[in-house]
């Protein structure tokens, strides 16, 4: 099991969406956030995810396809 932190950013269609939980229940990963900032027009949300490499492989394709910016944290050494 890999750790890895990510910053999503949601455009402003998705903010309601359960985009994180269907991530983490169709993936088998487990997300912890770390910190969330929400307003009408954008979400931002900085997450730990658990799980296999392929796993999260997959879930950033998921993420990204729905349309989701998916960032690396910079200076992530979580999972080295």
């Amino acid at each position: 099991m890999a750790k890895k932190q990510v910053t999503l950013i949601f455009p402003q269609h998705l903010i309601k969406e359960p985009v994180i939980y269907m991530m983490a229940k169709e993936y088998d990963i487990i997300p912890n956030i770390r910190r969330a900032r929400v307003t009408e027009n954008v979400g931002e949300v900085t997450l730990e995810l658990e799980g296999s490499e392929d796993a999260f492989k997959k879930a950033v394709v998921f993420l990204e396809k729905k349309g989701v910016k998916v960032e690396p944290v910079v200076g992530d050494v979580v999972g080295q």
